[in-house]
C-alpha cells in the first residue's frame, strides 16, 4: 500500500510539472490601416483582409499556419525602426532580438494594408 501511495505521489508530481512548463503565448491585438496610414478615429477600418493571428511569449512571435507573407517592423517610442523582417507563409515563428527590451510597435504590412499593434518584451 505505501509503494502505491508513494507511486501516486510521484506521478501527481510530474504532471503539476509538466503543466508548470506550458508557455503561456499572449495574442498581440490589431488595428488596420490603409497603407498611407489613415484611420477612422480608433476604430479599424474595414478591410478585405483579416487581421493576423499572432502570438508573443517572450521575444518569440508565432504566427498561425496558412497565413499570408507579410512584412514585419518593430519601432521604438521615437518611430525608428529597430528591426524588420519578411516573414513567409512557410515561417510559424520569429524570433526578436534578445536586445531589445520595453515596449515596441509592431506592424505588418500585407500589400496595401498595414496592421499595428503593441508588444512588451
Amino acid at each position: 500500500m505505501r509503494k502505491i501511495a508513494i507511486l501516486l505521489f510521484a506521478m501527481l508530481m510530474s504532471c503539476t510539472f509538466a503543466q508548470a512548463q506550458v508557455p503561456v503565448l499572449k495574442p498581440i491585438s490589431f488595428v488596420c490601416k490603409g497603407f498611407n496610414n489613415e484611420t477612422v478615429g480608433n476604430q479599424p477600418i474595414k478591410s478585405p483582409a483579416t487581421p493576423p493571428t499572432v502570438y508573443q511569449e517572450d521575444n518569440t512571435l508565432t504566427f498561425v499556419a496558412d497565413h499570408p507573407d507579410y512584412v514585419l517592423y518593430i519601432k521604438d517610442e521615437d518611430e525608428e525602426v529597430v528591426y524588420s523582417a519578411v516573414v513567409t507563409s512557410a515561417e510559424t515563428e520569429v524570433t526578436l532580438p534578445s536586445y531589445l527590451s520595453g515596449t515596441y510597435e509592431i506592424e505588418l504590412v500585407m500589400g496595401n494594408w498595414l496592421f499595428t499593434g503593441w508588444i512588451d518584451l
